[in-house]
């Protein structure tokens, strides 16, 4: 008798072309979303002929796919009664009978399939059965590597167009948070399988936490090819919810719910939606139906708490995953998900805890080992607190500029929470991390996430470091304000704000605090709001998902804060506090406005007015008209709390070579004649390459007088400083540059600068200003503490300079000799005998031969011989 393997090889090779050629249009009908044609076929066909594993499994999952659970059952069971050596259609038994809530039945499955792999592992070695085998592992907890390696990888070499075989490999990248492999998975598949469905969809997932604008298209694409491809849109829904547009998600759910009236997470979703239009009773009624069937599903409670979760509702998110841990404790997404929630909230210990025991329970969850990792990294920091802000630091940094970062801190929340009539329940934490990668995994789980300066939780602030913002300078006291503000609009609104607002507000009160920080009107806004770019108020907060380019998410931060400012200026900052207040009471931000201010569609309108009377006041003098073929750079842009600086160059020292761009077109107007903001800059660049030092200072002076705001390393400040310095003309060069660095926060070159001409006139006052404006940009290079000292001491502030000694040394200074001796001769001064005497000997220890120290130990020895100072004094600690 033949066995059950060779009878499948006969069914497999051997069937009737029409079987074969009906199998195939059956297959297609379903990955085309055709599902109840599909399912009415296989029907009929398992009637008619009655044979192969093939009708059943795609009866089966056309009948799951459209949530007729209970009939799906019937149909799995049935087949399996045929069928009890099918291993693929055991695995699906276990699907529908987990979706039914029949664990029992579901477990009994999976050690059968576990049996039968055992017993008989060599009938089960084609591709579809080795796919089916590896997902069932998983199931069982193997070890994701061997499985990947023993059945996905085998099963790819037996057939390497096996389409599932690709699918279960990026599936698996997927679940284990590994998105840039996935991403690779799936393109490869996507070369194989062009117009399949199921890949595009696996490769916009793959897409999702960092390249939303090529999600949406492999969304779309995905969509071309089955217009009812449910998890599509569900992942569309999802990247509509957290563009707070929740009318359109709601429609896409719709869609979803068409398909399959009970499917989980549809209804997940509608719970979440109606938790944040602050409706328990349809949160309550969603959260049942997406537990009809499987009524301890613990997906529903993890995605439903997630969400809430990228809300910022922390606090409610970590409730739906402790309820989902209670269905099942050792599941996977709700335990992560938990953990970073509690490390949010400042929970730490618990967050902690919970982080390793995913990281012990499954060695390849990449958010779990990341944050594993990332704890050794912080036991290193060191904290320094008062009672309101505890401060993590790297312990280097603590030293360098911790206390300047709690006096910043302390003066945000003195100014800010009085004027917004906020009161401190807690101390808010604040972690600043050196390493980007640190930062990253802190915030968002994963080490990749470039560009964003600070984040805020509600009570939890994290930040990157000065050190690493190489190549792209913020100032970072500008970014702590920012995300202080953060902290005072998320708790007075409970979390519940738009984030258009939350960020317009943080940018507003950068620029109320210093008129220097912020976002303020350039040539690149003007622009855009003059043209089609300006976003409508309702709309403001999906402008930040999925911007068309770097420039358009700078431009959302900046818009918003145009928002704020003019519902300040036109109602006052009681209407602004009165609608943060009822944001926290749960009221819908459109009406919240419209109860302060003015119903949505008049702010748009007047709001809109206002953008353009902005854009159309900035250097009226100018023709701001680009000529023809003009190819413009990309400007001086900044963005708090945002990705780095569109302005690569802004480390370029001031006298660097410009850009070269492609000449204009003049479009008839004479150069030397013109007003024209872009013919007079690309001139003025021109004859700067020229070294045309003295014809170049005429463009560049008319640009200053028609547009004295112009800030940047390429603005008209920074071009005719180069000019004055190729002339060497350094009183006139200092001139601009004092201008142009009052004018711009983040331009350290230009501080530097101006630090050494200050020092060569001896402007003492200018050098301290410009070294302050240095360190609030990076505190962690030695140069500006010692112009800063320097300063002091010749403005008689012997304590300042002694600070910036200290720091100096902490800094490894070229001449460590010199700040010794200057710390001693300083301390002496102080009658600080010991400290004196310990930093002359440390100025000896490193330069023998150092007459002045040398005459300052035999001064100092004298004093204590003569007993004329005290040899108890403080001693200065560096």
């Amino acid at each position: 008798m033949a066995s059950v393997a060779c009878r499948i090889a006969f069914f497999l090779f051997f069937c009737p072309h029409g079987v074969a050629a009906d199998l195939d249009e059956c297959r297609k009908m379903f990955i085309g979303g055709k599902y109840e044609e599909c399912a009415k076929l296989a029907e009929e066909e398992i009637k008619d002929r009655g044979r192969g594993e093939e009708w059943p499994i795609l009866l089966t999952e056309s009948l799951l796919t459209v949530g007729r659970y209970p009939e799906a059952q019937v149909a799995v069971s049935n087949a399996l009664q045929r069928y009890r050596w099918s291993i693929r259609l055991s695995l699906l038994g276990h699907e529908v009978y987990t979706r039914n809530g029949e664990p029992g039945r579901a477990r009994a499955l999976m050690d059968e399939i576990n049996d039968m792999a055992g017993s008989r592992s060599s009938a089960y070695r084609d591709p579809g059965n080795l796919v089916a085998l590896g997902r069932a592992a998983l199931l069982l907890k193997a070890d994701p590597k061997l499985v990947l390696e023993n059945f996905f990888d085998q099963a790819r070499k037996v057939d390497p167009n096996f389409r599932e075989a690709y699918l279960a490999i990026g599936e698996l990248e997927l679940e284990k948070h590994d998105y840039k492999l996935a991403a690779k998975t799936f393109s490869a598949a996507l070369e194989k399988f062009p117009e399949d469905p199921d890949v595009h969809y696996g490769l916009a997932r793959a897409y999702e936490p960092n390249a939303r604008p090529l999600m949406i298209q492999s969304i779309e694409a995905a969509l071309r090819y089955n217009t009812n491809h449910v998890g599509a849109h569900l992942l569309l829904a999802d990247h509509l919810v957290d563009g707070e547009e929740y009318a359109a998600a709601g429609k896409t759910l719709d869609t979803v719910l068409a398909v399959n009236p009970w499917h989980p997470e549809a209804w997940a979703y509608r719970a979440v939606l109606a938790h944040l239009a602050n409706n328990a009773k349809e949160e309550s009624d969603a959260r049942e139906k997406a537990l009809r069937y499987w009524t301890n599903n613990p997906a529903v409670d993890q995605l439903i708490g997630e969400k809430l979760s990228q809300k910022y509702r922390f606090v409610e998110g970590s409730e739906y995953q402790r309820r989902a841990l209670r269905f099942d404790p050792q599941f996977v997404p709700a335990k992560i998900q938990l953990a970073q929630d509690l490390l949010r909230l400042g929970q730490e210990e618990e967050g902690w805890r919970l982080a390793e025991e995913v990281h012990q329970q499954d060695g390849y969850d990449v958010t779990a080992y990341n944050l594993s990792n990332l704890q050794e990294s912080m036991a290193g920091f060191k904290t320094v607190s008062n009672e309101d802000f505890v401060l993590r630091m790297s312990a280097h940094e603590t030293a360098v500029y911790g206390d300047r970062a709690l006096t910043l801190l302390a003066r945000a929340k003195t100014n800010l929470s009085e004027k917004y009539g906020w009161k401190q329940e807690r101390p808010t934490i604040v972690e600043i991390f050196p390493r980007q990668g640190d930062f990253a995994v802190r915030t968002f789980g994963m080490p990749h996430n470039p560009g964003f300066l600070g984040v805020c939780f509600g009570s939890v602030i994290t930040a990157n470091s000065p050190a690493s913002q190489a190549g792209h300078a913020s100032n970072w006291e500008a970014v702590l304000w920012h995300e202080f503000c953060h902290v005072i609009t998320l708790q007075l609104t409970r979390n519940k704000m738009p984030r258009w607002l939350s960020e317009g507000i943080s940018v507003y009160e950068e620029s109320q605090a210093n008129p220097v920080w912020g976002q303020h009107m350039n040539p690149q806004y003007r622009e855009m709001i003059l043209g089609e770019d300006l976003t409508p108020v309702s709309e403001l907060s999906a402008a930040f998902l999925a911007p068309e380019s770097d420039l358009h998410l700078q431009f959302a931060y900046y818009e918003s804060s145009l928002v704020v400012e003019f519902l300040v200026d036109r109602f006052g900052l009681d209407a602004l506090k009165g609608i943060l207040h009822d944001l926290g009471e749960g009221r819908e931000i459109n009406e919240s406005i419209a109860a302060h201010t003015a119903p949505m569609e008049k702010i748009e309108k007047d709001f809109a007015a206002f953008a353009r009377d902005r854009a159309e006041k900035l250097a009226p003098g100018l023709n701001w008209e680009k000529p023809k073929n003009f190819a413009a750079p990309d400007g001086q842009m900044r963005r708090r709390n945002g990705v780095a600086p569109i302005n690569k160059d802004s480390s370029a020292p001031t006298n660097a070579a410009p850009v070269a761009l492609p000449t204009p077109v003049l479009a008839g107007e004479a150069a030397a004649d013109s007003t024209n903001y872009w013919v007079l800059a690309e001139r003025a660049k021109k004859l700067l390459r020229e070294k045309k030092w003295v014809e170049a200072k005429t463009p560049l002076k008319k640009l200053i007088e028609l547009y004295p705001a112009d800030a940047g390393s390429d603005s008209a400040y920074a071009m005719l400083a180069a000019a004055y310095r190729g002339l060497n003309a350094t009183n006139d060069e200092r001139l601009v540059l004092t201008k142009l660095a009052a004018l711009d926060a983040d331009n350290t070159d230009v501080f530097q600068r101006l630090m050494e001409l200050d020092e060569t006139v001896k402007d003492w006052p200018g050098v301290t200003e410009n070294a302050e404006r240095f360190l609030a940009v990076n505190p962690l290079l030695p140069r500006p503490y010692r112009y800063l000292a320097r300063a002091s001491e010749e403005l008689g502030k012997p304590e300042q300079a002694i600070r910036s000694y200290d720091r100096l040394l902490l800094l490894d200074p070229p001449d460590p000799a010199e700040v010794h001796f200057r710390l001693a001769r300083l301390l002496r001064d102080k009658r600080d005998t010991t400290g004196s005497k310990r930093h002359v000997l440390q100025a000896l220890e490193e330069a023998p031969r150092f007459r002045d120290a040398q005459h300052l130990l035999l001064q100092i020895s004298a004093d204590v011989s003569s007993n004329k100072v005290s040899t108890t004094g403080q001693e200065s600690k560096p």
